[in-house]
């Protein structure tokens, strides 16, 4: 644990790092507070995916885009709460990537710690490049290279420099984010049900107006989700913070809560103000620009000057704490990776701030690879790339889900009474299905299908390598043990999970 002030000396095996923080050698820095942990889950799944993209969910179901965010939260909520219950009790570096390593077995925590790496190094490279993109809005000339690099070095900088400065940073940075929302829902609300002197209150009537509620039918309603679930992917974050956070039971649990609340209720209300605001065709699909975002649209109404500027800076905020969380997640799972030997052993080698930069800087490959391809139009390259991601955040899910029945059938500490999993093991076979209802679209939406094909084919070739060569040399060590300094409960000296 960190100790600051006149502390004593430190017992044999400790080291120092800069600013007080003392810790195991090559063990992470708990620095990152509660208040920090809070906002980096909220923030994290507040993305470009709610600013600018919901018309592609919107063009698929109409008003009923509504029930699509919906059932969307529940899923997540009951992943966020299995993970949340074994976080706790394994506040551990690789989080859900070393948990299924302890209770799948080896091959699922190298599959699913190197699937989550190569999906976000994708994801890290495409928010660097969209807002490139976003501050070409108001300097149109500007090369996208050079502005890709400096995006690039801010993000790399905040995260090289200390987990502190990660977790300061990225705090703020969600809290903008989530202001703009609140903004956004009061705004929406006003000019919903009360109007302005010059507004009279639309009403409810967008919403059965244009063929009905169900415009395009009620399975549009599953064939939505297909867009509908990735906008809410980041929440993740809050369990891989767990191993670097000062009170990881507590802070895990009050993020858990809230980001299972807010960011449901964030989603479910603006989506729902924008088909209720503006007629459901106005707004769908949509180019992907700022000038198409529905926000751009309640503020202008409501009156805010610059409504297109402000909302350019907003989606900007949104892809820099996006890649920065990207980056921090993708590099404490090849520090795990090279932790527990299933990857090579330098990359887990820390700085001493605690920082495992060489992992940084190897995660940092997505950010020059989608540079390249923006640089040389390689669309074809990238959409590829993106498959993997949207493939393996699946996968990930369904492996959280088939860790958490193997977890609470072995004898673990009974979860706190507020993030206990309600109905055990059936709500994680119902999130199963949820998941793969989510894959299943694959039938129908051509982006589902090729993830599908090219995911599959990835996956399948890190099996192959490991079982011929990783798990004869690498993997060796097993998770850690349970952190007791860290407040981590022996699992057995704890009741069964229930």
């Amino acid at each position: 644990m960190t100790q600051t002030g006149n502390a004593a000396p430190l017992p044999p095996g400790r080291a120092a790092v800069p600013g007080g923080d003392q810790r195991p050698p090559g063990e992470l820095v708990r620095s990152l507070t509660h208040r920090q942990t809070t906002m980096i889950g909220l923030g994290c799944a507040l993305g470009t995916g709610l600013f600018l993209g919901s018309g592609s969910a919107i063009g698929i179901a109409g008003p009923a885009v509504i029930l699509s965010y919906i059932a969307g939260a529940v899923l997540v909520a009951i992943i966020a709460r299995v993970l949340g219950a074994m976080t706790i009790a394994h506040p551990v570096r690789g989080t859900f990537g070393t948990i299924a390593h302890l209770y799948l077995g080896p091959w699922a925590g190298f599959v699913v710690r190197w699937l989550f790496w190569a999906g976000t190094t994708v994801a890290i490279g495409g928010e660097v490049v969209a807002a490139a993109i976003y501050i070409r809005y108001w300097w149109p000339q500007a090369p996208i290279l050079l502005l890709i690099a400096a995006v690039a070095a801010l993000v790399l900088g905040v995260n090289l420099f200390s987990v502190g400065s990660f977790g300061f940073a990225e705090s703020w940075l969600s809290s903008v984010k989530v202001t703009a929302v609140v903004v956004f829902i009061a705004a929406g609300l006003l000019l919903v049900f009360v109007g302005l002197p010059h507004t009279p209150a639309t009403g409810l009537g967008n919403l059965t107006s244009g063929g009905g509620f169900f415009p395009n039918g009620l399975t549009a309603v599953w064939t939505a989700l297909s867009v509908v679930m990735f906008a809410f992917v980041g929440f993740e974050t809050v369990s891989i913070s767990a191993a670097e956070t000062a009170d990881p039971a507590r802070s895990i649990r009050t993020a858990m809560r809230a980001l299972i609340w807010r960011l449901g209720l964030f989603y479910i209300l603006s989506i729902g103000l924008i088909v209720t605001l503006v007629p459901w065709r106005d707004v769908a699909g949509g180019d992907g620009g700022v000038d198409g975002s529905p926000f751009v649209h309640v503020f202008t109404q409501v009156g805010i000057p610059a409504a297109a500027s402000l909302t350019n800076a907003i989606v900007l905020i949104a892809a820099i704490s996006s890649a920065n969380a990207q980056l921090y997640a993708a590099s404490r799972f090849l520090d795990s990776l090279g932790h527990d030997r299933c990857a090579p052993a330098a990359v887990a080698r820390l700085s001493r701030r605690g920082v495992p930069v060489r992992a940084l800087l190897v995660s940092a490959v997505g950010i020059v690879a989608a540079a390249l391809l923006a640089a040389f139009k390689v669309n074809s390259v990238f959409n590829l790339l993106v498959s993997v991601a949207i493939f393996s955040v699946l996968l990930v899910w369904l492996l959280i889900l088939a860790s958490y029945l193997s977890f609470r059938r072995s004898a673990q500490p009974a979860a706190p009474q507020d993030l206990r999993v309600p109905g055990g093991a059936w709500t994680a076979w119902a999130g199963i299905a949820g998941v793969l209802a989510v894959a299943s679209t694959a039938a129908v939406v051509p982006v589902m299908a090729q993830a599908a094909w090219v995911g599959s084919g990835f996956t399948l070739a890190l099996l192959l390598v490991y079982a011929l060569k990783v798990r004869h040399v690498m993997c060796r060590n097993a998770p850690v043990a349970p952190n007791k300094e860290a407040g981590e409960p022996d699992p057995q000296e704890a009741p069964h999970v229930r």
